[in-house]
């Protein structure tokens, strides 16, 4: 046990012996950084509250633009993920510890080569529009990220899929080739459910979810009533919800501390001990598999060079970059997605650091010369983006490396930056297993693919890990490919951020999932107001 696992026990016995308040505890706890692996997951236990129905939930989150849509093809941020799971349910669900468990299906079994999958469905189920959900919604909304045509951000996932049928109240899914873990991919926001309308889907209507969104001002304000027919007992408590996209890290921590909002998400790092000692709001910190990036487009020069994209790699200080933007609320990152927090997670291969010589090294070898390269920014991406791009632009200098750093503007960050721009900030929440992770960002021609990635031997290996049944041999393929993108890749990786939000006393709720911010994104289904 680790020294700051060794405080949060002792907090923790401070605050059940009636010597240390349950904000004391909670306030000091974020402050050092305890209330993690183990602080959390005890303080968990022991804050238990029961659920109260009624009042009026208010969120502020650092995400949204004016271009969103709740198009479930197109859930690009933390906000949109957080309104679709509150307008529709998925087919599973992850619960706080990180088990798969029914939501629309109630149960779900493969082939014994894992290539069929059924689905069965629960019965009595109500969409918004007052329709029941029949199989063929189901069959249609999975379908809706399937096809030629289909610009889904789901499209990678749903690749290997053949075949979607309908039969009584299962839903059968075939695929090309073996996937072990395949049902974890209909956790995901992007695979709600909605009605069936005319042989596509009527997203706009609403699914079968706790709310139903009364007023949308993408970028600005939604607002939400609860679905006085949602089938799901135990869930979906306040009466009504209003979500704020606030964008600007201090005028986000500036409405919980006026009471603007009851609950903030992406809490600065820099200023977190100092929230925690707000009277009335409470800090609350753990580890997940968000990741912050700087993805090039590896098909557009200079980034299709090889040599510079390694002489980029060594040029960034790591762990200058976890103390200076994460305060230490965080580790370093290896140039691949696979953080700590995954079950495959390979700890044996070498960590790349600093080292201005091997960067100078690659840079000569690319033959490029004394070029300079714009790096895009913005806190749209995460707070302190800007702040870390201009430290790599600092420790690239002894490589001889000039990087420009370019501020770009919040609003349109995501539509007009990202994947637009060479070179850009980023971040991903990451997801649940492996393979998705890494279908959706790294498999050719996907949406979410920021690095345009297409290297034929990785390829290869996601297939073949997807469908390896045996689990050290799933293990070695998925440190292959870690390898591979750690060497080769166009992501740079340089650390793995803490999940941190702020509420205030008026707002409550269970055992936290870290999967992602704001309870696995599940907030509006989970927490209540006191």
């Amino acid at each position: 046990m680790n020294s700051r696992d060794q405080h949060a026990k002792w907090l923790l016995s401070e605050m059940e012996s009636g010597r240390m308040t349950r904000r004391e505890f909670l306030g000091r706890s974020a402050a050092v950084g305890a209330a993690l692996s183990l602080g959390t997951s005890l303080s968990g236990g022991a804050l238990a509250a029961t659920a109260k129905k009624g009042g009026h939930m208010r969120l502020a989150m650092g995400h949204g633009a004016t271009s969103d849509s709740l198009d479930p093809a197109t859930l690009t941020n933390g906000l949109q993920w957080v309104i679709a799971y509150g307008v529709a349910n998925t087919l599973t669900e992850l619960d706080a510890q990180g088990n798969l468990v029914g939501s629309l299906a109630t149960e779900w079994s493969p082939s014994p080569d894992a290539t069929v999958w059924t689905f069965k469905l629960r019965n009595g189920v109500e969409f918004h529009n007052g329709k029941t959900m029949t199989a063929e919604d189901v069959v249609a909304s999975l379908n809706y990220h399937r096809g030629e045509d289909s610009k889904s951000v789901g499209k990678p996932v749903m690749a290997s899929v053949t075949d979607i049928s309908a039969d009584g109240d299962t839903v059968v899914v075939t695929l090309s080739s073996g996937s072990a873990d395949f049902p974890y991919n209909f956790n995901e926001a992007t695979f709600g459910i909605y009605p069936a309308k005319d042989g596509s889907i009527d997203w706009k209507a609403g699914g079968t979810g706790g709310y139903v969104l009364t007023s949308e001002q993408p970028g600005r304000t939604y607002k939400f009533e609860r679905n006085p027919n949602y089938w799901k007992d135990g869930a979906a408590h306040a009466d009504s919800v209003e979500i704020h996209s606030i964008t600007d890290p201090v005028a986000r921590q500036n409405a919980l501390i006026t009471g603007e909002v009851d609950c903030i998400d992406r809490v600065e790092f820099k200023t977190l001990a100092l929230m925690a000692r707000k009277p009335g709001i409470i800090v609350e910190e753990g580890t997940g598999p968000l990741h912050y990036t700087f993805p090039m487009l590896t098909k557009r020069a200079p980034f299709d060079n090889l040599e510079l994209r390694k002489a980029l790699k060594y040029a960034i200080n790591r762990q200058e970059t976890v103390d200076k933007i994460l305060f230490g609320h965080g580790v370093v990152g290896n140039d691949h997605p696979i953080g700590p927090s995954y079950r495959y997670h390979a700890t044996d291969i070498e960590q790349l650091s600093y080292d201005p010589d091997r960067a100078k090294h690659h840079m000569e070898k690319s033959g490029l010369g004394n070029i300079t390269i714009d790096l895009s920014a913005s806190d749209a991406a995460y707070s302190g983006a800007l702040d870390a791009a201009v430290l790599f632009q600092s420790s690239a200098k002894p490589a001889g490396i000039n990087i420009n750093v370019v501020r770009e503007p919040n609003d349109g960050y995501w539509s007009d930056v990202w994947m637009k721009k060479p070179w850009s900030a980023s971040y991903w929440g990451g997801y649940s297993i492996e393979d998705t992770m890494l279908t959706t960002g790294f498999a050719p021609g996907a949406a979410w693919n920021d690095t345009q990635w297409d290297h034929p031997r990785f390829n290869e290996l996601m297939v073949q890990a997807r469908a390896e049944l045996n689990e050290d041999l799933r293990a070695e393929m998925y440190r292959d490919l870690q390898v591979i993108l750690r060497d080769e890749g166009g992501n740079i990786v340089p650390m793995f951020a803490n999940e941190v939000h702020a509420r205030t006393e008026k707002i409550a709720h269970g055992e936290l999932s870290w999967v992602r911010g704001f309870d696995g994104r599940r907030i509006l289904d989970r927490w209540w107001m006191t």
